[in-house]
């Protein structure tokens, strides 16, 4: 083999992936994920290596490739032991292959009991791939017996409830124009939702037409399916609904031809299919080409909408084009391949997903449905990975079925709304995956809850829930509900950094709930300047609230409110926040840790630091520590400590939905249902001033005009080097507004001791003192 110059290998970022497995690394699945910074640009093919010796001798040794891209799944687990492994950059053919010199040698441990979660080479992992159509979700074996099972039984199989509502609709409907440009080529963001919403439309038409037809084998359902389908793709693939152009809008029209080319492939003439066929491969290279040479997300994988178009883009689309377009299938491989070793870049074992619940749901909405598709094309089973397995613990946690969408953290389209039953579906097709009763549960709380929403943008526009329950119902068995009685009272998703405590989840009148975070990932892509921000919900109200609007992604409200610190249940320092601006580097740099969780019999704890986000605007900040100690299933106590390298100011801050009554070192929150009892019962500075106002600061009026105003507390300590705050926080039944928490305080010695009487339990919290 000859030698090629030496091999780059740039350090990794926290942007990048990383070189992984090290030492470090906590392997969760077997065979380990390999990945490595790129060594070149473009056109880079590797060797790798593992072997049980650092000799790597040929006999002990494991040798892959060409490899296409800097990350890599075996096809065979590892026997357990410890391992080690380099990398090589190639050049040519195998014959006369050229090689680099062996990347730095890195060590990693196999443990034993690992999940076994191959991947199959590109040369095997199709074999069971079946020819003919349709092969999008139904494959061509059967779809004999599925038109059996709805004709015994179409009420059963949810066909009646598809065909009537999701099917008949589009049978009269005119065909929806191509959309119009943006005036000025300026996006708007009512005119961008106005033409993604009208490409939902279509794909529906398209993709229940062609099914519908197909399945019943109708005539006039197929003509008039393929009339839908002609007419998108007449649309001009460079135009308002290119990928540039409009993204949501492309990546639906895009699915919307791979659907309709698929399911009515006999019906078209050779003509009409290549046709589509040229403005689907069209369409589908869009995507390709941004999400692998622009994004380039197996270099830098934290772009939000470039991970979804795997899901929502390049499955249905290769999968429809698989045995037509070479390039379809090395797009599908990329795709196979990035599930299988680089997702989720949005958390890991424990499921998280540090974009927020709202952003989990379009990403599962999608991710669960490629999945799906791939499993049923070519028997590839990603669900059997750890993230799939645990993922649905995000939203029963943080997202609970029984408390406010103005409780969870992120971007949130729905915010101020119950939550989306799409929630729903998407976990009940992981308690479908993984047998988890809690998950069926779940489900069941939020299926028949307001089906006025069905209509909103960010359903309609988005997911057609007869069509899941379609799909559900043919590929998963029915799972019983289970309560979560035992449910664990404080949750840790280390993955991501958030912390949820309970108490009576399944309860919504005695439920007590608190979320908090403090995460590595900042405020990168959806993710806000919340680090060691908190919410609280108690007995069915929501007192410590995500404050503001959904308007729009880059609306006033969206940049100057809902993205900043200042919106937040958190602190500024001297006014200022945390980076939360539009710069992935600082975003990413703008992060937090969780230090530790604690679980005792009668209190949960969490201990966070916050202190990398607020840098960039306080760069005097020596250290800021947030403690929440979740007392007796019954009042929080908030200890914040601040260090400065110089004279400071802390502002605490709190939003809720009422106007509160403000008295002394006290603030009192009355909802609907409940009440909340605020009281600053200690401040090593000295007293704190208390103000409240009902305003969005720096969102233009118009933004907001006719939307409820929320109510913002802002207690400022005077100016001091060190800071030390506590804070008790009490939630209330109405019956009980005569309820308090007793407190005093021991401050000899070193540390400042406060103890809590409640229902005749006593609980000591200790402050350190600053020197």
């Amino acid at each position: 083999m000859n030698t090629l110059n030496a091999l780059y290998q740039p350090l990794s970022g926290d942007l990048t992936v990383q070189y992984e497995p090290c030492e470090s690394t906590k392997w969760i699945e077997n065979p380990p994920r390999f990945t490595w910074i790129p060594a070149r640009l473009e056109e880079d093919r590797y060797m790798l290596e593992v072997s049980i010796t650092k000799e790597f001798r040929a006999e002990e040794t494991h040798r892959f490739g060409p490899i296409p891209y800097n990350f890599f799944t075996p096809d065979q687990p590892l026997a357990t032991g410890t391992y080690y492994w380099r990398y090589a950059l190639v050049d040519g053919e195998r014959a006369d292959m050229k090689q680099s010199e062996w990347s730095h040698i890195r060590e990693f441990h196999v443990p034993e009991g690992l999940p076994r979660t191959p991947l199959a080479t590109r040369a095997e992992r199709y074999e069971k791939v079946q020819d003919g159509h349709p092969r999008i979700w139904l494959q061509p074996d059967e779809l004999a017996a599925f038109r059996g099972k709805i004709q015994a039984d179409p009420e059963a199989t949810g066909w009646g409830a598809f065909y009537e509502r999701s099917v008949i609709p589009w049978v009269t409907r005119e065909l929806i124009p191509e959309p119009a440009p943006y005036p000025n080529n300026q996006r708007k963001a009512s005119l961008w939702r106005e033409s993604y919403i009208h490409c939902q439309e279509v794909f529906y038409a398209i993709r229940h037409l062609s099914i519908a037809g197909t399945v019943l084998q109708d005539p006039a359902l197929l003509a008039r399916a393929k009339e839908w389908l002609m007419h998108a793709a007449s649309w001009d693939t460079e135009g308002t609904t290119s990928r540039d152009y409009n993204d949501e809008a492309a990546f639906r029209i895009a699915s919307a031809l791979a659907w309709g080319y698929d399911w009515l492939h006999d019906e078209l003439t050779a003509d009409e299919r290549a046709d589509v066929r040229r403005k689907l491969f069209r369409r589908t290279e869009q995507v390709a080409m941004h999400v692998m040479e622009r994004s380039k997300i197996h270099h830098v994988p934290f772009d939000s909408h470039a991970v979804r178009s795997l899901s929502s883009v390049l499955v249905p689309c290769c999968i429809a084009l698989f045995d037509e377009e070479p390039r379809a299938r090395a797009w599908l491989d990329y795709t196979v391949e990035y599930y299988y070793t680089l997702f989720s870049p949005w958390g890991g074992e424990d499921g998280g997903w540090a974009e927020g619940p709202h952003y989990w749901t379009t990403g599962m909405a999608y991710l669960t449905e490629a999945l799906d598709l791939l499993n049923k094309f070519a028997h590839l089973n990603v669900f059997v990975r750890p993230f799939f397995q645990h993922t649905g613990d995000f939203p029963l946690y943080c997202y609970s079925p029984t408390t406010s969408t103005r409780t969870t953290f992120g971007d949130n389209s729905s915010l101020g709304d119950e939550i989306i039953k799409k929630v729903g579906y998407n976990i009940r097709q992981f308690a479908g995956v993984t047998g988890n009763g809690w998950y069926q549960w779940y489900y069941e709380q939020l299926k028949d809850k307001h089906p006025e929403a069905d209509s909103m943008f960010y359903n309609y526009g988005w997911w057609d829930f007869t069509f899941d329950e379609l799909l559900y119902r043919h590929n998963y068995p029915l799972v019983t509900a289970v309560e979560p009685t035992g449910i664990s009272p404080v949750k840790w998703f280390r993955d991501i950094g958030w912390v949820a405590m309970h108490h009576r989840m399944y309860d919504p009148q005695e439920q007590i709930s608190l979320l908090t975070k403090c995460s590595k990932y900042g405020s990168v892509s959806h993710s806000h300047g919340d680090q060691g921000a908190f919410m609280l919900h108690a007995f069915g109200e929501p007192l410590a609230i995500e404050s503001g609007y959904y308007i729009a992604f880059n609306s006033t409200m969206h940049v100057n409110w809902r993205r900043q610190t200042k919106s937040k249940n958190a602190i500024l320092i001297d006014g200022k926040g945390q980076f939360a601006e539009m710069n992935k580097v600082l975003n990413i740099a703008a992060k937090g840790e969780v230090e530790e969780v604690q679980q005792h019999r009668q209190y949960s704890y969490v201990r966070m630091n916050p202190t990398p986000a607020y840098r960039e605007f306080v760069p005097y900040l020596k250290r800021y520590t947030r403690e929440i100690y979740f007392v007796q299933n019954s009042y929080f106590v908030i200890v914040d400590a601040v260090d400065l390298e110089q004279p400071g100011q802390v502002q605490w801050l709190f939003h809720t939905l009422h106007e509160m009554e403000l008295k002394g070192q006290s603030f009192h929150v009355n909802g609907e249902h409940a009440g909340m009892e605020g009281r600053f019962i200690f401040s090593s500075s000295g007293d704190l001033a208390l103000m409240q106002t009902n305003e969005f600061e720096g969102v233009d009026p118009d933004e907001i005009r006719g939307l409820d105003k929320h109510w913002h507390l802002t207690a400022t300590a005077p100016v001091a080097s060190s800071h030390r705050i506590a804070t008790l926080l009490l939630p209330k039944r109405h019956t009980e507004r005569g309820k308090y928490v007793s407190y005093f305080m021991d401050d000899q010695g070193f540390s400042y001791n406060l103890y809590f009487t409640d229902n005749g339990q006593t609980q000591k919290i200790e402050i350190a003192k600053a020197f």
